[in-house]
């Protein structure tokens, strides 16, 4: 069943759909307003709070712009574009994506999305992200979406567990299996940290991305 927003909530939309208008004028307004009506029902089906919704989709559906913006260009950007999808989409893609942000600096452009997203990022995994410098309130479980698959220059799977993901033909696909932290004690959430961490060091150093050491 669609998501019916009441009347404050219908209204932050329209601003922010207003606002995506005037930024990205390339794209027409009435795709624009689906992107974002699309984004608002994916992340209120997954979500049990939905004070932040408008804001979530807004994010949501700039990142999905941004996306098709890339895909689009005749020139290849100059960052890699590397988006990381797990089961939740609030566990090991947040982890993957915060450090490989932290790592590179703000070199590569990151993105986690979940197959089955819970609306929210585990407890563990913000204190373990905000443990290594990076603020977890940035962080909220995405859905996949094909304008940010079709971006990407890499796609990394976290085990079999997400399903089946269409990887597009020109990504690099990597499937990491590493431990589950939702729920786990922080021990446990910490040591899957360090696993992602040593592969994410491995990637950026194949793709050429020099990385800072965490505060960890």
């Amino acid at each position: 069943m669609p998501f019916l927003p009441d009347q404050a909530t219908s209204h932050k939309l329209e601003g922010m759909l207003d606002h995506l208008c005037e930024e990205y004028p390339q794209i027409e307004a009435a795709r624009i307003g689906s992107l974002l009506t699309d984004s608002v029902e994916r992340l209120a089906d997954g979500s049990t709070v939905l004070d932040f919704l408008p804001l979530l989709a807004y994010r949501l559906t700039r990142e999905r712009l941004v996306a098709i913006m890339r895909a689009a260009s005749d020139e290849r950007p100059a960052e890699w574009y590397v988006s990381y999808i797990s089961l939740s989409g609030g566990g090991r893609s947040q982890i993957a994506a915060a450090l490989t942000s932290h790592l590179s600096e703000g070199r590569v452009s990151v993105h986690c999305m979940g197959t089955a997203i819970q609306g929210v990022v585990d407890t563990g995994v913000r204190t373990v992200i905000s443990e290594i410098g990076v603020d977890p309130d940035e962080a909220f479980a995405r859905p996949v979406t094909d304008e940010v698959l079709r971006a990407s220059d890499v796609v990394v799977t976290m085990g079999h567990s997400v399903g089946v993901v269409e990887i597009p033909p020109h990504a690099r696909h990597e499937d990491w299996r590493v431990g589950d932290p939702l729920g786990a004690p922080l021990a446990e959430v910490r040591r899957v940290r360090a696993d992602i961490e040593r592969r994410v060091m491995g990637l950026l150093n194949e793709l050429g991305v020099p990385e800072q050491l965490t505060a960890a």
